[in-house]
């Protein structure tokens, strides 16, 4: 398969009250599982107030009542279309999140970050299935060679294309939660937005992951959080986004992990000069907002299966020529 064997589709879904998941979405993707069960509704209202009340928290000047800004939710569906040995096929690659901020004072609507979020078939089939099975094989071997190769040069392909470039004028930034397995250590760094930035002794497999898709890493705590949150770029983190931009960001990821990581990013304490997170941590809070973590983490594992079957399989011989190509 050559690079023009394929190409990409995006499609856009507002994430509002009114937001149900497409048939071919992930639902371990952090949105969908809001959007779920008879508490459906309520999570979604409760989840966009949060993200709108951080927003303006963060961006306090001429903001004397705290009101002035709302933030707009747009989920990025991206298809892969996958044309070899013959067929045709669409496979939903991976979702992120564009933020856009209204202004109500003036009435503006300001782009803000595309990424946020990151949902990504091929990821969980990379963990909770190849890694899985390697590590029943040779425990304590940590990743298989070649580990996130094909993933990373997708997401690469991806960015570099007309898809991305006519739709997107920046890089993506993600924002996720920091490792459970590492230690992090304040820096005298602190960004006006951003916060206090963290670094850690060696990257957790996720750092290494995201790294095979060509994006740096670096961890801050923002005012008024309680835990670091490890941001994912391509760029210059605090040279090429705006701190409204920088804002949208925060505040939505924030809000997702105060519900889905509450011992981390809703614990009563704040993040030491040496910080260490735990899922196990006991003196946390939890939010208004209902959410099920054992059925996620389940769920990871099947959505893995339903990538190698329909996706790694029918072109394993095409994408590892390809990736192979790219990669050389």
């Amino acid at each position: 398969m050559t690079s023009s064997g394929f190409s990409f589709t995006l499609k856009s879904t507002a994430f509002d009250e009114d937001y149900r998941p497409a048939d071919n979405t992930r639902i371990t993707t952090n949105f969908a599982n809001l959007a779920r069960g008879e508490s459906r509704e309520e999570n979604l209202r409760n989840t966009l107030r949060m993200v709108d009340n951080r927003f303006n928290a963060l961006a306090h000047w001429d903001n004397p009542e705290g009101d002035r800004y709302a933030v707009e939710l747009t989920i990025i569906s991206v298809e892969l279309n996958v044309g070899a040995e013959g067929k045709i096929d669409a496979f939903p690659l991976i979702e992120i999140l564009q933020t856009t901020i209204v202004d109500k004072k003036t009435g503006e609507r300001i782009d803000g970050i595309v990424g946020n979020n990151f949902s990504s078939y091929v990821r969980d089939y990379d963990f909770s299935v190849v890694l899985l099975e390697h590590l029943k094989a040779h425990p304590g071997s940590g990743a298989p060679e070649g580990f996130g190769d094909l993933h990373g040069n997708l997401f690469k392909s991806f960015l570099g294309s007309s898809a991305y470039r006519d739709r997107f004028k920046k890089p993506p930034v993600i924002c996720l939660s920091v490792s459970s397995n590492k230690t992090y250590h304040r820096t005298g760094n602190e960004h006006p937005i951003l916060g206090i930035e963290y670094e850690n002794d060696e990257f957790s497999p996720t750092d290494e992951y995201f790294a095979k898709m060509g994006m740096k890493v670096r961890y801050f705590m923002p005012r008024d959080s309680v835990a670091p949150f490890a941001f994912y770029h391509i760029g210059d983190l605090l040279g090429d986004y705006t701190n409204i931009e920088l804002i949208s960001t925060i505040s939505t990821m924030e809000t997702f992990q105060k519900i889905y990581r509450p011992e981390i990013y809703n614990a009563n304490s704040v993040a030491s000069e040496r910080y260490r997170p735990s899922l196990k941590h006991q003196d946390y809070s939890l939010t208004r907002i209902v959410y099920d973590r054992e059925e996620r983490s389940r769920l990871a594992v099947e959505q893995g299966k339903f990538a190698e079957e329909r996706f790694i399989k029918p072109y394993h011989a095409a994408l590892a020529q390809w990736s192979a190509s790219v990669s050389a």
